[in-house]
């Protein structure tokens, strides 16, 4: 009986979530942000003025880039003056531990240099 040698496909990366990982990388301010929103700080205002030399231009391009992914939820509240709060969706959770992970990796690359 002749054994049939097993082929496999090419894998390639996850298009995607590595697309996603490079931008919010490449964010300087979202792991910020993130550590903001896990200390309770949710509204833009008080994010620009709880980070030194977070301005709110790039807070907002931040903001917009891990609203579009999915990450964070933008909640609008209709009132005068105009309240706007954001949080990690249940999706951003799961994002977030991959980011935790990938920081972990590299501690370990550094304490192994």
């Amino acid at each position: 009986m002749k054994t049939q040698e097993k082929k496999f496909l090419r894998k390639s990366a996850p298009e995607r979530s590595a697309r996603m990982v490079e931008t919010i990388y490449g964010c300087k301010w979202s792991l910020t942000v993130y550590q903001l929103l896990a200390n309770g700080i949710n509204r833009p205002g008080e994010m620009v003025r709880s980070v030194e030399g977070l301005t709110t231009k790039v807070l907002n391009e931040c903001l917009r880039k891990n609203t579009q992914f999915g990450i964070l939820e933008r909640i609008s509240y209709n009132q005068v003056p105009p309240k706007v709060e954001y949080k990690v969706t249940r999706f951003g959770t799961k994002f977030i531990r991959i980011l935790d992970e990938l920081e972990k990796l590299q501690g370990e690359i550094q304490d192994e240099i």
